[in-house]
C-alpha cells in the first residue's frame, strides 16, 4: 500500500489547498469539507495518508478543515492511516533559474532530488597580501556533511523568501551577527548536488560575500547548527584542501568566485 503524499501550505488559499487534496485523490469535484470527506470515502480502504503542513506559526482554517476530514476518516476505518507532518517548504527552481510558486515539504525535496534555492555566505578580511575567509565547523548532529567545514553561513530559502533576506537571517541564526542587507555583496549563483543514502540534495545557491570586520570572540554560534569557527588564508586552504585529509564541504569554485570578487 502506497502512502498518498498532500502538502499543506499554510500561506496557501482555501481553493489552493482543496485542489492540492483533489489532485492527490484524483478527483476534481473536491472543493471543500463535504466534498473531500466523499472523495475520501470513495478512495476506499485500505488506504494510508501523509499530510505535510508548513510550519510557519499562521493560522489557516482550511488545513485545519481537511486535517479534520482526514482524522475522521481514519476515526471511521482501522484500515485507513493517516500522519499529519510538520515540515518546512521550500519553493522549487524552474529550468530558468527563477524561484517559482510551488512549494514542496523540505524532506521530499531532498528525497526527490528537486531544484531549490539555498544561500551561501562567506565572511571575509583582508590582512596584507592574503584573503581570509571565515570557516564553520559543521554540527555532529547535521544530517548533511556532519563534522565538515564549510561556507561561514549558509541556508534554505523557505518558501515565500527570498535570497537576500534569508542570508540576513542565517548570519544572525548561525554566527549571531545582525548584519545590513548593504553589507551583502553578491558574487554569483552556483549549482551544488549532494547525494547519499535517501538525501538527494540538488541546490542552487546565492553566493554572497561580508567585508566586515569580525571578531571570533563576539559570535555566538547556534550550537545545533556550528561546532565551531575558525579564519583560513584561501591559498593556504586550497594547499591543505590538496595535501591533507581535512573533512571539508568547501566548494573550489566558490573560493576561486571570492578570489575574482576581491582581486
Amino acid at each position: 500500500m502506497e502512502d498518498i503524499e498532500i502538502y499543506l501550505s499554510r500561506l496557501a488559499s482555501e481553493d489552493q489547498l482543496y485542489a492540492e487534496a483533489a489532485k492527490k485523490l484524483g478527483d476534481t469535484g473536491v472543493k471543500d469539507r463535504l466534498t473531500l470527506a466523499g472523495a475520501i470515502a470513495e478512495k476506499g480502504a485500505p488506504a494510508s495518508y501523509k499530510l505535510y503542513i508548513s510550519d510557519e506559526e499562521l493560522e489557516n482554517p482550511a488545513i485545519d478543515e481537511i486535517k479534520a476530514a482526514f482524522a475522521e476518516a481514519a476515526e471511521e476505518s482501522a484500515e485507513i492511516t493517516v500522519e499529519f507532518i510538520s515540515d518546512e517548504f521550500l519553493n522549487l527552481i524552474d529550468d530558468k533559474a527563477r524561484i517559482t510558486a510551488e512549494s514542496k515539504p523540505r524532506t521530499a525535496v531532498h528525497r526527490d532530488g528537486d531544484l531549490h534555492p539555498t544561500v551561501h555566505i562567506w565572511m571575509i578580511k583582508r590582512r596584507d597580501m592574503g584573503v581570509f575567509v571565515l570557516l564553520q565547523k559543521r554540527a555532529h548532529e547535521k544530517d548533511i556533511n556532519p563534522d565538515c567545514y564549510d561556507v561561514s553561513a549558509a541556508g534554505h530559502v523557505s518558501q515565500g523568501e527570498e535570497f537576500r533576506h534569508t542570508a540576513l537571517k542565517e548570519v544572525r541564526e548561525e554566527l549571531g551577527l545582525d548584519i545590513d542587507r548593504s553589507q551583502l555583496e553578491f558574487i554569483g549563483l552556483r549549482r551544488a548536488c549532494y547525494s547519499k543514502g535517501s538525501i538527494n540534495d540538488n541546490e542552487l545557491a546565492a553566493v554572497y560575500i561580508c567585508r566586515e570586520k569580525i571578531d571570533i570572540e563576539d559570535l555566538t554560534l547556534q550550537s545545533s547548527e556550528v561546532a565551531e569557527v575558525c579564519w583560513a588564508e584561501i591559498d593556504e586552504l586550497l594547499s591543505v584542501m590538496k595535501y591533507e585529509d581535512i573533512p571539508n564541504c568547501i566548494s573550489l569554485e566558490e573560493l576561486d568566485m571570492i578570489k575574482k570578487a576581491v582581486f
